[in-house]
């Protein structure tokens, strides 16, 4: 009988600890996969400046746009949470679209090999941000429906500061289709 209660308590201890790790798995997975988001929203915010001071000079009527993409990188920048530099960043996503479709207008701009790099490495780092942001939000469903389902969330409870994870969410700003016109 004790040989049985000593197996029981054993699988019960391995029990607890396997879920246990997978929280550290997935809270770990989920810091780093924002590093890399972090990483790619880097990468874009350091292309923006170069990006504007190309195309400001033949975008004479696009003014607002471009002012538009320097402040929404600036909000990024100087964000203080999570939840309000994710809005900045969707707000550069939808911002930087637009710019995009207005690009289809003026046929000097579509010319210069500079611009078109330029245009050519944001998208890649769109592409890039995109790919991340589904990966991160993977792992946070993950993380977040452990927190919820029974058992583990009563061992979350137990062994640790497990807090639910927000969602990279896409902003109205990115919903919105760019417009070209022909």
């Amino acid at each position: 009988m004790l040989w049985f209660f000593l197996i029981v308590l054993a699988g019960v201890v391995l029990y607890v600890v396997s879920i246990y790790n997978r929280f550290i798995r997935y809270r770990v997975e989920s810091e780093n996969s924002w590093s890399q988001i972090d990483v790619q929203l880097k990468r874009r915010h350091d292309l923006i400046p170069n990006l504007v001071e190309t195309v400001k000079g033949y975008m004479q009527f696009e003014k607002e746009t471009l002012t538009k993409v320097i402040e929404a990188r600036t909000n990024a920048l100087g964000a203080s949470d999570m939840q309000g530099r994710m809005k900045a960043e969707g707000e550069i996503s939808g911002l930087l679209g637009r710019l995009f479709a207005v690009w289809e207008n003026y046929p000097d701009l579509k010319a210069n090999k500079n611009a078109m790099h330029l245009q050519e490495e944001l998208t890649t780092t769109e592409n890039r941000i995109s790919y991340t942001r589904g990966h991160y939000n993977d792992v946070v469903a993950n993380f977040n429906a452990m927190l919820e389902q029974f058992p583990s969330n009563k061992i979350a409870q137990m062994f640790g500061p497990f807090a639910k994870k927000e969602f990279f969410l896409i902003h109205e700003a990115e919903k919105e289709v760019p417009k070209v016109k022909f």
